[in-house]
């Protein structure tokens, strides 16, 4: 992750906003919040500008991903990208068992710390992948983004120091 966000201050956020940038960067899948709020930080952004465009970046995709996932996943299967899809499936079969056993609440902490690996993304796409119920889906993901904000604002911006 560092080095992608290396790459993208030193080339495409030398010509947009630093809004944009965060936004942009927390909008990525694996990247998300997580590489936003360092962007942010790098940037000297204000840390409640920041947070804005971070939740703002890394919730614009979750409806889209909800509502869309399967059937974008039954086109690029048919249009010779099988073996994304089934990469995508395995990485939503590894994390399934680790959601349902704590459900609406594991879902919500699977979201909310920042691993590699988990992230709004990937639990908006366990939640389609397996029909979880939509609304609370939506309201886990959204808890632990707001979880992820608050571990990788405190760490970004210095209430935490390791």
């Amino acid at each position: 992750m560092t080095s992608f966000i290396n790459w993208f201050m030193n080339t495409i956020g030398r010509f947009i906003s630093p809004e944009l940038s965060v936004f942009l960067v927390s909008m990525l899948p694996l990247i998300e919040l997580r590489g936003g709020i360092i962007v942010a930080r790098l940037l000297n952004m204000d840390m409640w500008r920041a947070i804005f465009f971070c939740v703002l970046g890394n919730i614009l995709p979750i409806p889209f991903i909800l509502f869309f996932i399967k059937k974008i996943f039954h086109w690029m299967a048919n249009h010779h990208m099988g073996g994304i899809v089934d990469k995508m499936m395995q990485k939503a079969h590894k994390n399934r068992e680790k959601i349902e056993r704590y459900g609406f609440w594991g879902l919500a902490l699977f979201v909310g710390i920042p691993l590699p690996g988990t992230g709004a993304w990937t639990g908006s796409l366990v939640a389609a992948v397996f029909d979880m119920d939509l609304k609370k889906a939506s309201l886990s993901i959204l808890i632990g983004i707001v979880m992820a904000t608050i571990i990788m604002t405190s760490i970004s911006y210095g209430v935490f120091h390791f």
